[in-house]
């Protein structure tokens, strides 16, 4: 058997009527005549099954019942007032759910200042992060298991059919083993570099900069030496320090200070002659999702993320003036 399903009415009149305890005031205070009122109690009554008051011609008394029940009507009463705040507030982005992923380059430094700093900001949307590559993120945001994630790639590169915030851009640094012979030369050439084996990650993670440090290699006429492969740029610095290869690595990734692993900014080939000047590619970050996406706390995300990043980006310019 079905409960029965009672309106909010009815339990704004019992609550008048426990508060008063008098049948013609509770009346005036909802701005009725007694006679209404005093149907409308005996309806729940019948509904519930449940005596809620014992009356007499001098007095009203609410019932053991009615008392234990009192509580949650005022709290279901309170609830309902506030549907209405919620769901502005909720339309508004300033309450709801978001869920980010982001690559591990992002969790070295900027992730845990930018989360800090939103939810100081909006304290109601609650943040799901996954840290997940960009080939574990593509398919997620297709099929609407996150709302957004922060991507590493080449420089302008975007994601097919995604919209996109640039967060950072940032050059490559070599990663050494700290006792290899090349940690301690002064001015660390390209042509060095490109001789020593090569640890990296697989091109599915990150597609667009594998081929673009891949295309340096062969335009400086060599052939990368992969030594090992590694998704995560912590193994892949700890690879380097067990002295297994060289490794480039965002300049973010330096935050990373491994024993054993020094890194270098590596000086590019001018060019002379016929010889084409080599430049060493440089990577950006992006927070993308998907333009379909209506969450409304994830506009929010993009208009902090979006504010955020233009004022690291004027710093970083500042720095190098």
């Amino acid at each position: 058997m079905s409960e029965p399903v009672i309106e909010l009415r009815l339990w704004r009149q019992f609550a008048a009527v426990a508060a008063e305890l008098h049948f013609g005031r509770a009346a005036l205070s909802l701005h009725m005549t007694q006679p209404p009122l005093t149907q409308a109690i005996a309806q729940l009554e019948k509904a519930l099954g449940v005596r809620l008051f014992d009356r007499t011609k001098r007095s009203v008394a609410i019932t053991p019942a009615g008392e234990a029940l009192l509580p949650q009507v005022h709290d279901l009463l309170a609830r309902a007032e506030a549907l209405p705040a919620h769901a502005r507030a909720a339309a508004a982005g300033e309450t709801g759910r978001l869920r980010l992923a982001f690559v591990s380059t992002v969790g070295f430094d900027l992730l845990p200042q930018w989360v800090r700093a939103f939810r100081k900001l909006n304290p109601r949307v609650e943040l799901d992060l996954l840290e997940a590559t960009g080939d574990v993120q593509l398919p997620r945001l297709a099929r609407g298991e996150i709302d957004a994630g922060f991507m590493l790639h080449s420089p302008g590169f975007a994601p097919e059919g995604l919209a996109r915030c640039l967060i950072s851009r940032e050059p490559l640094v070599v990663a050494l083993p700290g006792h290899h012979p090349l940690a301690k030369v002064p001015d660390l050439t390209l042509e060095a570099v490109l001789a020593e084996p090569l640890v990296i990650f697989p091109r599915r993670i990150v597609p667009s900069l594998y081929d673009a440090i891949f295309a340096l290699y062969h335009a400086a006429g060599h052939s990368p030496l992969v030594a090992q492969e590694a998704i995560q740029m912590q193994t892949i610095v700890n690879l380097v320090s067990a002295g297994l290869g060289v490794a480039w690595v965002p300049e973010s990734v330096t935050q990373f200070q491994r024993p054993g692993v020094v890194y270098r900014h590596v000086a590019v080939r001018k060019g002379r002659g016929s010889r084409k000047a080599l430049q060493v590619p440089g990577c950006e970050t992006s927070l993308v999702w998907r333009q379909d996406c209506t969450v409304p706390a994830l506009q929010r995300f993009i208009a902090f993320a979006g504010e955020r990043a233009q004022v690291n980006r004027q710093g970083t310019s500042q720095r190098a003036q």
